[in-house]
């Protein structure tokens, strides 16, 4: 994600016309002809180079270059580059940008271009900044962007990765490194085919050409599962003097290496104890104890600061009495504040490594703690626990997992975007790469029950009543914050008007219902709702209201695999039906089951009314592209309205 930045459109620009004012690399780089991309293809990276050179001592710099040609005029975004670095432990040594003009003209951003600024704005203890560079209000479409930085960092590991690729179409990305005598690497490229380097002397260089853009598709995979990066693990030789980047042997000593940082960040301090104690006092059991500080963890002030920055300075969580006294933190600060309190009351937690975000992002076989970018905590238990989050861990016993810094998700359950991937388990003893547990779709489900009227002039009325839970909860809940000010119900209305023409909403009405559920209710009008017929005929939608979080594979083609989240839904509708009127045709039952999910819908008419019953339950599953057309068929039912009841006048009966 691209930091914010402030007044770039301030930046003075030195105008020269000579021709050689712009790189060779650069000049090379805007040659390349632009492929046929489609339209909407905002930019085209015409190369993307880091040259790495590792010192005898293990520090590395770094020299990146990269060229941009800016195709629309939502690419001028493209127009600029960063740093992102540690203020004690990186040294940002150059950084320049330059806009090639397509007349051939040059502008030259030096040093008096460059904006530096604290990542995050009001982290009092914070040091990490980012050095900026920036064209985007200067560039127009056709025009070719290049930034040149150079940065000297020392490593405290000896692992290195590099993305090919975000989203946008490449012509050339690659990745060199020079290394010392005696040192050797090895690397291995993601997501895509096996690609060797090219060794020259002591360098080694990975280099991919002509990658199309990434397309945004429905339920697509994160970028992180799809766009090819590199994985390298350098090995010094032996005997290699003490500072010289940490190598691993295997997971546990990745596991080791961590929780050295973070144990002695856990000291119990008077303040923390009396919290905990304040905390925990009306909380008789285990479970309740580990509910209240976790609770309390989530409504720490969340700042967020990468995982990872600074080569390994990132890792090492502040003390949790300073989190505690400042009443913020990052990831890893809220989950060592929660292990504190927790240890504080006599109950043992631990870190745990993640990345959030992609549940495939990390590989078993690349020991780097570089894979992870999030943290969250393993409390272990004396009893085992029947709830999402909690699993069993060899040399552990049963053990909960839990993100204090999700705030919408409560103890025993897991963010729905972190379940199932693999994590490490940080601990000296116990340390080890594991996958997280995942909760079943009927934890996760939404239950729907409509009371309705239909008036002969095919208006329809009622009442909405909604219960859900689990991670159906937790969307309900941070729908209803991010909506705040009026904002929901608007969402709402919105929701609502798909019933039809002219639908207005009533009352609403969202509130929690314990323990961790989350129950709406609203009344609505829709005038327009069923379809009247020379007065004679009404024909009937048995499905008044959509999905709220509906999975649409509107495409009949298919790029990616669709990644499907486990939920659970039932729907029970009861609409009085007008008086006058009679079935002509009643909606036939359906069901169909897949490998994923199933689904069945039925509807019967009773005393006047007309009663409908549609339930839908689909498993955590990532789709291959092979498969597409079962899942397309699947959610095409499950988005429909379904077969129309049809109701005619009764015929007024005659004289005897």
């Amino acid at each position: 994600m691209r930091p914010a930045l402030v007044a770039l459109g301030l930046l003075a620009f030195v105008r020269a016309a000579a021709a050689d004012d712009a790189p060779p690399w650069l000049r090379e780089a805007a040659a390349a002809a632009t492929p046929a991309l489609e339209p909407r293809v905002r930019a085209l990276v015409l190369k993307d180079e880091a040259l790495v050179q590792v010192g005898e001592d293990g520090a590395i710099t770094t020299t990146r270059r990269r060229a941009v040609r800016v195709l629309t005029g939502d690419g001028r975004r493209e127009a600029d580059c960063n740093v992102v670095y540690p203020a004690g432990t990186t040294k940002v040594k150059d950084m320049r940008g330059f806009v090639l003009w397509p007349g051939g003209e040059v502008t030259r951003q030096g040093k008096e271009s460059v904006v530096d600024l604290a990542l995050a704005s009001g982290d009092l203890y914070n040091d990490v900044r980012v050095r900026v560079i920036s064209a985007s209000d200067e560039v127009r479409p056709g025009a070719v962007f290049g930034c040149e930085t150079v940065h000297e960092d020392k490593s405290v590991f000896t692992q290195l990765d590099w993305p090919f690729q975000d989203e946008l179409p490449v012509v050339a990305s690659a990745f060199s490194l020079s290394l010392p005598v005696g040192w050797s690497a090895t690397g291995v490229v993601y997501n895509h085919a096996r690609q060797e380097p090219v060794v020259a002397g002591r360098s080694l260089r990975w280099e991919l050409r002509d990658l199309p853009p990434i397309e945004a598709e429905p339920a697509r995979p994160a970028l992180t599962s799809i766009a090819p990066w590199l994985a390298v693990s350098l090995v010094p030789p032996a005997g290699a003097r003490p500072g010289v980047g940490r190598t691993f042997t295997g997971w546990p000593d990745v596991a080791l290496w961590l929780s050295q940082l973070a144990d002695p960040q856990t000291s119990v301090s008077p303040e923390l104890a009396s919290k905990a104690s304040e905390l925990t006092r009306d909380s008789p059991t285990e479970y309740e104890r580990i509910r209240a500080i976790g609770r309390y963890a989530q409504a720490v002030k969340y700042v967020s600061i990468q995982t990872g920055i600074g080569r390994g300075g990132g890792y090492r969580p502040h003390l949790a009495a300073e989190v505690l006294a400042r009443g913020y933190g990052d990831c890893k600060d809220k989950a060592n504040l929660m292990r504190t309190l927790l240890k504080a009351v006599g109950i043992v937690a631990y870190p745990v490594a993640v990345f959030a975000g992609d549940r495939e992002r990390v590989r078993e076989d690349w020991l780097s703690p570089q894979q992870f970018n999030h943290a969250i905590v393993a409390v272990r238990l004396k009893e085992a626990l029947d709830v999402p989050a909690a699993s069993s861990v060899p040399r552990l016993g049963p053990v909960l997992f839990f993100d204090p810094t999700d705030e919408h998700t409560p103890v025993g359950l897991l963010p729905q975007h972190e379940e199932g991937s693999l994590a490490l388990l940080v601990s000296a003893e116990h340390g080890t790469l594991l996958a997280l547990p995942t909760s079943p779709p009927e934890t996760n489900r939404v239950e729907r029950r409509l009371e309705l009227a239909l008036a002969e002039d095919g208006t329809v009325s009622g009442t909405v009543e909604e219960v859900a839970v689990g991670h159906a909860a937790a969307s309900y809940r941070r729908d209803q914050e991010e909506g705040a000010a009026g904002g929901y119900r608007k969402q709402m209305e919105a929701w609502v008007a798909k019933s039809g023409p002219g639908a207005r909403l009533g009352a609403l009405d969202l509130k929690p219902e314990p323990p961790d559920a989350v129950r709406l209710a609203l009344d609505f009008t829709t005038p327009a709702y069923a379809k009247a017929m020379r007065g004679q005929l009404l024909v009937v939608k048995a499905r008044v209201l959509p999905g709220r979080n509906r999975v649409n594979l509107y495409e009949t083609s298919r790029k990616y695999p669709v990644v499907l989240d486990g939920q659970a839904f039932e729907e029970r509708m009861r609409m009085k039906l007008p008086e006058g009127f009679v079935v002509d045709e009643l909606p036939r039952p359906s069901q169909g089951r897949s490998a994923y999910g199933e689904h069945s819908a039925s509807c019967e008419v009773k005393d006047g009314y007309l009663s409908c019953r549609r339930s839908m339950k689909v498993s955590a599953a990532v789709i291959p592209v092979e498969q597409y057309a079962e899942a397309r068929n699947f959610f095409a039912w499950v988005n429909t309205d379904g077969e129309p009841l049809v109701l005619s006048r009764r015929a007024a009966a005659g004289p005897r």
